[in-house]
């Protein structure tokens, strides 16, 4: 059987593929479909790196005529037809729409992770500072600086020892982390400028507009032009940590859009790339741009097959504001559909903002077996929070109307099993 190879050979770290028990063989749109011929719905979409779905015919077109031309594929950090483009059509496209010219992109190493230690190394050359303002719930990658900044007891375990060291951080209370009734920012505020409170002087604060690993938690725009009223303030640089919330999740292709703020670094990764290929980069201001050549690089910091893809969803998706207004009417139906869940279960609420939204169902248990009899009626979705108690919804940003409610018809159905079932148990 081939499944087989996987339990003889993989290492035991994987983790997706045990809530996903299937060999999945072809996916489309928002559809996967596995060796015995079922699909599924695709409520996880690579976990935000497939906000147009699987597969995106213009974007296979153009990556199939780049490789059938000898198109270059790896290329450093060399100039090529690939990247120039793709460069082109994000000035177009996002940075000059939004007023934000004075931004520069850095290519760094693949992943989410990487464009993180890209980020807070800069910060701290700038600055000549070490320490980093990271926030509870947080959640920035699995490398050791990035990991440092991570709130995740679990993921910290990964690294074997203490996290800190030499990537020095503090972790304050998120947007709304002692409820909504208390407002953080002034606990930040007291903490960062009383010389007595142990924090030394940042070098940068760190923030994703909505925690996508960490429950949905979604900053108010008051809370994030708060922070970014303190760094200046203090005299360090903002980072905004895009990677999940970024292109188009929040309703916006800026999860911090509605905050009016522009952050000194911002990192993005996972759908930059338009179909799941790795691709990564920095967006930095230009008065930040001190680095030496070469000083931070990475073999794989030039992937041309993801310029040429991530060229297309620029030049199809960003054009216009056609297609936020379809993602914000999608989002009121997700919303609709989840407050239904939410109301089936005692304390349960919503969470989340745009289309990166979830229901809070109070438990751990209750939430993965309501994602496992999801699964079982053809729905993959996952969860997230301290305690993976929040059933979270990342469907693809393209996912149709009817599709998106029948994904939502198949979670009520899973809910209402799960809340029969614990009630029996709870008998």
């Amino acid at each position: 059987m081939q499944e087989d190879i996987f339990e003889r050979r993989e290492s035991v770290v994987r983790s997706y593929c045990r809530n996903f028990d299937t060999l999945f063989v072809s996916a489309k749109g928002s559809e996967m479909t596995d060796a015995n011929g079922k699909t599924y719905i695709d409520f996880l979409a690579g976990c935000s790196t497939l906000n147009y779905g699987h597969n995106d015919p213009d974007m296979k077109k153009a990556l199939i005529e780049h490789i059938e031309r000898d198109g270059i594929a790896h290329g450093l950090d060399m100039y090529t037809d690939a990247k120039a483009e793709w460069l082109k059509a994000f000035e177009d496209n996002i940075l000059e729409p939004r007023g934000m010219g004075e931004y520069k992109i850095m290519m760094t190493g693949p992943t989410g992770t990487n464009a993180v230690e890209a980020a807070v190394k800069l910060a701290r050359k700038v600055t000549g500072r070490s320490n980093v303002i990271a926030f509870t719930n947080g959640f920035h990658g699995m490398t050791l600086g990035a990991l440092a900044l991570t709130g995740n007891a679990g993921k910290r375990a990964g690294a074997g020892a203490g996290c800190n060291g030499i990537c020095g951080t503090t972790h304050l209370p998120y947007a709304n982390a002692f409820g909504e009734d208390v407002d953080t920012l002034d606990q930040i505020e007291m903490m960062i400028e009383n010389s007595s409170s142990g924090v030394d002087a940042p070098a940068a604060f760190i923030f994703e507009p909505i925690q996508g690993e960490g429950g949905l938690n979604a900053a108010s725009a008051k809370w994030m032009k708060g922070i970014a009223e303190l760094a200046k303030k203090t005299g360090a640089l903002l980072i905004v940590d895009d990677i999940q919330a970024g292109v188009g999740r929040s309703g916006d292709y800026f999860g911090f859009e509605i905050a009016g703020i522009k952050p000194d670094i911002i990192t993005q990764a996972k759908s930059l790339s338009g179909m799941g290929l790795p691709f990564a980069c920095v967006l930095l201001k230009k008065e930040h741009d001190i680095w030496k050549p070469a000083e931070h690089n990475g073999t794989f910091r030039g992937n041309n097959h993801a310029f040429v893809t991530a060229k297309v969803a620029l030049d199809k998706f960003w054009k216009d504001d056609a297609f936020m207004k379809e993602v914000r009417k999608k989002s009121d139906i997700l919303e609709a559909g989840l407050q239904k869940i939410a109301d089936l279960i005692p304390g349960a609420k919503l969470k989340g903002r745009g289309m990166m939204k979830g229901v809070d169902v109070t438990s751990g248990d209750i939430a993965s077996d309501m994602c496992s009899r999801a699964f079982e009626k053809g729905l993959i979705i996952e969860t997230s929070g301290a305690d993976d108690e929040v059933v979270k919804v990342l469907a693809a940003l393209t996912i149709s109307e009817e599709m998106l409610q029948k994904g939502l018809d198949i979670l009520f159905e899973a809910a209402e099993e799960t809340v029969a079932s614990h009630k029996v148990a709870a008998e």
